[in-house]
């Protein structure tokens, strides 16, 4: 794969990433063969930042986790009023990193 084009993918793509992903990332795209770039490409990606907004106006209710994939949990804080509003709280720290984790989570089957 051209360097530049991943290079270029990273920069563009890199806040849907924890920073300790971005190599590995990277590294894997290099070696990625020209069928599964466009794939990779089309692929989509939730914004952390989207993400910690849900979860301040409506993570009560556990949208922020169904907005990331996790029905568990978005029905878990959905049934308990966000844990009482604790559970709420504590994920206006947490979702951008979940967030993040669930999008390498996406990509890595894309990348082997």
């Amino acid at each position: 794969m051209d360097s530049q084009k991943v290079d270029m993918y990273i920069l563009t793509n890199g806040k849907y990433f924890e920073s300790q992903h971005i190599g590995q990332v990277r590294d894997r795209l290099l070696a990625l063969d020209e069928s599964k770039w466009a794939m990779i490409q089309t692929l989509q990606l939730k914004d952390p930042q989207t993400a910690l907004i849900i979860s301040i106006f409506l993570g009560t209710y556990g949208i922020d986790r169904f907005f990331i994939g996790d029905t568990g949990m978005g029905v878990g804080k959905l049934l308990t009023c966000g844990g009482l509003g604790i559970w709420a709280i504590i994920d206006w720290f947490q979702i951008q990193g979940a967030t993040r984790q669930k999008n390498f989570e996406k990509i890595q089957p894309f990348l082997y």
